[in-house]
Formats: C-alpha cells, sequence, structure tokens
C-alpha cells in the first residue's frame, strides 16, 4: 500500500499498466456493469448546471433518459450517478464515427462549451475510490472490457498511476502527484 496524504493507494496502481484501447473496446466501460456512473455530492449541482449546454452533444435516448430520470439517479446501492438507458449505457454517453463510445459532457468541454470535463469517476477509471470516514481507498478495478487497455498499456509501459495522472491531479492537486511519483519512484 501506499499512503499520500489521506488517500490509501494499492500497489496496484505502481504495478499494473493501462492505457485505454478504445478501437479495441469501443468505450465499453460506457454500457456495461450495474449502473451509470458514480458521482460525488458536489457533482451533482455541476451536472444539473451544465445540463442545458451538454444537452445538445447527447442521443435522443440520452436525452429521453434524463428528461425521465433527471440528469441524475441513486442506483440501487444507494449512491449517486449518471441515469442510464434502459439499465445499459450511460445516458451521457454518445457515439462516434467509428462507433466507439465516449462522454457528451467531455465533448461540450472539448468544444468549449463547460469547463467541467466529466465525472471525476469517469476521469479516474480504472481507478475507483472508495470514501471512509478518515481517507480515501484507490483501488485498480479490474475488468475483462479492459484488457485490450492492460495490453496496450503493457506495450507503452504505462503503468496506471500514470495513466491517471491528470486526473488524480484534478482530484488530489498537482503537490500530492508529486509526493506520490517521489514515493513510487525514490525520486
Amino acid at each position: 500500500m501506499i499512503l499520500v496524504g489521506n488517500a490509501v493507494l494499492s500497489d496496484d496502481l505502481k504495478e499494473h499498466f493501462f492505457v485505454c484501447n478504445l478501437e479495441k473496446c469501443k468505450g465499453a466501460c460506457c454500457v456495461e456493469g450495474d449502473a451509470g456512473a458514480p458521482l460525488e455530492e458536489e457533482e451533482i449541482s455541476i451536472i444539473e448546471a451544465i445540463y442545458p449546454k451538454v444537452k445538445k452533444y447527447l442521443s435522443k435516448e440520452g436525452i429521453k433518459a434524463i428528461e425521465e430520470q433527471g440528469t441524475w439517479v441513486i442506483d440501487q446501492e444507494g449512491e449517486k450517478g449518471t441515469p442510464t438507458i434502459n439499465n445499459r449505457e450511460c445516458a451521457y454517453a454518445i457515439t462516434d464515427d467509428h462507433g466507439i463510445l465516449k462522454c457528451g459532457i467531455e465533448e461540450a468541454h472539448i468544444q468549449g462549451d463547460i469547463d467541467y470535463k466529466k465525472p471525476i469517476s469517469c476521469h479516474l477509471y480504472p481507478v475507483r475510490v472508495t470514501k471512509y470516514e478518515e481517507y480515501d481507498a484507490l483501488n485498480y478495478d479490474r475488468w475483462d472490457i479492459c484488457s485490450p487497455a492492460c495490453g496496450l498499456g503493457k506495450e507503452l509501459n504505462v503503468p496506471i498511476y500514470k495513466f491517471v495522472k491528470d486526473a488524480l491531479i484534478r482530484k488530489y492537486g498537482e503537490a500530492w502527484y508529486q509526493e506520490l511519483v517521489e514515493d513510487i519512484e525514490g525520486k
């Protein structure tokens, strides 16, 4: 285990490799699973506020799901998350010209319509954060749909903590990330 600030990280984040390979998986993480993307409490008001600007990027099915369920939902485990279309893909998922699922929120961000990138749980993936009273536990979420990402990460020699660098900095800050790197790499 690695301890940095108020976070305990699994050694898997330094020992395993990962780089999303969307050409192979087609964004399956936006579809598979039993719920939408987990949302943090502070993201709820953000999602509500940005929806009018994000809506034009979404599919008709996604808009319908959001308008029926709301911009966020409480899932079967009592956690806040994004709504889904027919209990499958995230309502904010969009399909590009190559049949790859991507995030409509992120597309609105890329186009300059909003400042918010996407839910931090999506940005951090394959790292999942479990919040405890005193600390956050960061673990590698192994999933067979990500086998191509594991292969590409190994080929490119990119450990998980480097793949999710921007997301970790977004969540915990630059100084925190530098401490993590120093701890792992001994620099």
